[in-house]
């Protein structure tokens, strides 16, 4: 994998064009999950699951989810501070992300960005309504699903930018 400083994401430097792509939001205590359509246009949550250091279950869950929806890339969100620089979330995160990628081998792992990606999944659920034990079952869920949504989106105008520098003749 390489980082990529335009994104702030670790990607490997061919990903995969087409298929379904899993988003994974980790948290201490939960783990929110969300994939993709086939194409790479609209993602969408899947689960909440219960982090489980002992046993690993939660791991478990991710890699039956992967086989399930047959996962062409797994996406892990890293929590950034607002600087931009890493500091124990993301160690954990990327530590969580490094399990999960030894468990999926060879489906490719790549880390994005996820800078305040549960604050705002947990504002729009307050918004709407949502509260108390009904919002922290849902909230990790919403913001796996916005850290594979910005991925998508992004990797959509990175094809978008390639063919219109191919078209012009350019370096893609």
């Amino acid at each position: 994998m390489n980082d990529d400083p335009t994104t702030g994401s670790d990607r490997p430097s061919d990903p995969p064009r087409r298929g379904v792509r899993l988003g994974i939001d980790v948290g201490t205590v939960r783990v929110g999950v969300a994939v993709s359509d086939p194409g790479g246009i609209l993602a969408t949550p899947v689960a909440t699951l219960p982090r489980d250091v002992a046993h690993g279950s939660d791991l478990d869950r991710l890699v039956a989810l992967v086989s399930e929806y047959e996962v062409v890339e797994v996406v892990v969100g890293l929590p950034r501070t607002l600087r931009g620089t890493d500091g124990a979330a993301v160690t954990a995160a990327r530590a969580y992300g490094d399990q999960v990628a030894a468990r999926v081998a060879p489906v490719p792992l790549v880390y994005v960005d996820e800078r305040l990606t549960t604050v705002s999944a947990d504002r729009m659920l307050s918004q709407r309504g949502i509260k108390g034990r009904k919002r922290r079952a849902v909230v990790d869920q919403v913001a796996a699903v916005r850290i594979l949504q910005n991925h998508l989106d992004a990797l959509t105008h990175q094809r978008q930018r390639a063919a219109a520098l191919d078209e012009l003749g350019g370096p893609a």
